[in-house]
């Protein structure tokens, strides 16, 4: 019997249900305030590749509660990033480390949050990004950015993602994919790509055909509609690295088509796969990786029915996973990686690529503790000239909180219910609905609640409100139709964020029931009264995807809100009656 490579023996001991088995990201010192200290990785290999994504444009280092909620079913029931809170922390074996407690679980996260302060940063991790390019060798390195970069805050919004575009070029970005990107017009879209020093990719975006040569839309290749490149290839230290863009596939499901009406997304795997199987046959690579934006569980999928790619950089689902998890396929193992959110983490990739191919690789996910990392001083004088002409709004004061206000989750946050509410009362609705969107930051107990907080919720190019008649039976339609895109059994029909958020009402669901039958015994807070199927209630929202709403945008309706509340104290969450979760990892 042939001796097995370390690669081999990760993911064998992975099949047989043994623990996780990591580089570095579990062994990370707690002891230590230096950066050579918790950011020098042992060295390893001949090529490098660093992965961040979902930053939603937070230049500053923020505080960021992990969920509490992240609900796991059929097949991925159990399994990262599915697992949370306690349950996280055992399954890793790091519930002995304070930083990495703090890091990646909601565990504490007040009493950690006071000890260590905030993580991320532009300018903290561009400190790291040049520490990790110098020690190893900055021509052996790659920056990846894996979207949702230029949108969710009020700078991107006003700059239209150009604060954005210019702070990815200080940090050395070299390959980046989108998402949220798209939600700028088609030529605002393309005016940054050309801004961008890095090639933006997507193999899943194409032009409409019906348009394919019409208006002022730009094709990458007339012959097969790419809007965008397809792929890459990298020279790294005498190896050759192929990389393949993978755009969020729902974005003109998920967000308003009206702002790119001449493109087109796909899952595309069929395309994929001919892709990958083009590039190994005439590129001959030493390594396939793929800059995704799918989702966590989605790029799993395409890790089981794609072969040739050796790993997948994922992001949108915004899960920090401390170990690159190993898929099996017809042709032999994907591994999928995750590199969370806000600019917590980066994800370091060390391969050892000999031969023309991958022999063996280590893996390590680095949180950014702002604490232990200098400012680089060039990113920090560029974060202040571009947060400059808005000082003013930014830092001006709306209201207090005792509470901790966070949003990530499957179901409602704190700061949702505070969206929530405002729009019950300032638009006198019945009934609110606001989108699970996976982005904003937390406020910590005894925080003033700034414009800028409260623009990481709702910075947006379609913010606009909206107060309607919508039936009984149309509200329990909106729940059912986002739950189907939540816990769908395949992920490649999971199309949203999480779970529409809500306010006025309370309701069951049963994730793992069929479509159309999750959501149960509707009922008005107020009174107790259920929901009828042919009554008209006063809803109010924001956020639509088809046609712009007539309303203020919603930032002016919940600081209008907030400042007639003054202070925030004992805010009631409203979240549902969850079925069938006993003992489920996924949620404390």
């Amino acid at each position: 019997m042939s001796k097995l490579s370390r690669r081999e023996f990760v993911y064998m001991m992975a099949v047989l249900g043994s623990a996780p088995v990591f580089a570095n990201s579990h062994t990370r010192m707690t002891n230590t305030n230096k950066l050579e200290d918790y950011y020098k990785l042992k060295p390893f290999g001949n090529a490098r590749l660093m992965h961040m994504t979902d930053c939603h444009a937070q230049l500053l280092p923020v505080y960021f509660r992990e969920p509490s909620v992240n609900l796991g079913f059929f097949g991925n029931y159990g399994k990262p990033p599915h697992i949370v809170g306690k349950n996280f922390l055992e399954y890793y074996g790091i519930k002995d480390n304070p930083r990495l407690e703090y890091a990646y679980t909601c565990v504490n996260f007040e009493k950690h949050a006071k000890a260590m302060g905030r993580t991320g940063g532009f300018a903290q991790i561009k400190t790291v990004v040049d520490f990790l390019k110098n020690s190893f060798g900055a021509e052996k390195t790659l920056l990846l950015d894996g979207g949702d970069t230029w949108q969710g805050s009020w700078t991107a919004l006003q700059t239209r993602g150009k604060d954005m575009v210019g702070a990815m070029n200080l940090l050395g970005v070299d390959v980046a994919v989108g998402h949220w990107e798209f939600t700028y017009r088609a030529e605002e879209v393309l005016a940054n790509a050309k801004l961008l020093d890095a090639e933006f990719l997507a193999q899943n975006v194409k032009v409409k055909e019906a348009s394919l040569f019409e208006g002022d839309v730009e094709v990458y290749d007339e012959d097969t509609g790419h809007a965008f490149k397809p792929y890459t290839i990298k020279e790294i230290n005498g190896s050759r690295i192929a990389i393949i863009g993978q755009a969020f596939p729902y974005t003109t499901i998920a967000n308003p088509q009206r702002f790119i009406p001449d493109w087109s997304f796909s899952i595309n795997d069929d395309g994929m796969q001919e892709l990958v199987d083009d590039i190994r046959e005439s590129e001959k690579p030493d390594a396939v990786v793929v800059l995704s934006h799918n989702g966590y569980d989605t790029d799993k999928k395409m890790a089981e029915v794609c072969t040739g790619i050796d790993f997948i950089m994922g992001g949108h689902t915004h899960d920090g996973v401390p170990e690159a998890v190993p898929v099996k396929n017809e042709e032999g193992v994907t591994y999928v990686c995750n590199a969370g959110s806000n600019g917590k983490f980066l994800n370091v990739l060390d391969l050892d690529i000999q031969n023309g191919k991958i022999k063996d690789f280590k893996f390590t996910l680095l949180p950014i503790f702002s604490d232990l990392i200098p400012e680089d001083k060039a990113m920090k004088k560029y974060i202040e000239d571009v947060r400059a002409p808005f000082k003013k709004e930014l830092t001006r004061e709306i209201a207090t909180t005792d509470d901790t206000l966070f949003r990530r989750g499957n179901f409602n946050g704190s700061w949702d219910q505070i969206i929530c509410d405002a729009l019950v009362d300032v638009k006198d609705a019945e009934i609110s609905l606001s989108p699970g969107f996976r982005w904003g930051t937390s406020v910590m107990p005894g925080q003033a609640i700034t414009f800028d907080d409260l623009a990481t919720q709702t910075a947006m190019t379609y913010p606009e409100t909206y107060r309607r008649g919508i039936s009984g039976q149309g509200i329990k339609d909106i729940l059912e139709d986002v739950a189907d895109n939540l816990f769908n059994p395949d992920p490649f029909y999971q199309q949203g964020g999480d779970m529409v958020r809500t306010g006025g009402i309370s309701y069951k669901i049963n994730p793992t029931a069929k479509i159309g039958e999750r959501i149960s015994d509707i009922t008005l807070t107020r009174n107790g009264e259920k929901l009828h199927a042919s009554k008209e209630y006063q809803v109010a929202g924001w956020s639509t995807v088809g046609s712009k709403s007539p309303g203020e945008p919603v930032w002016e309706t919940v600081e209008t809100y907030l400042r007639s509340v003054k202070h925030v104290k004992n805010l009631k969450v409203d979240t549902p009656d969850i079925i069938g979760i006993k003992g489920n990892p996924g949620i404390v």
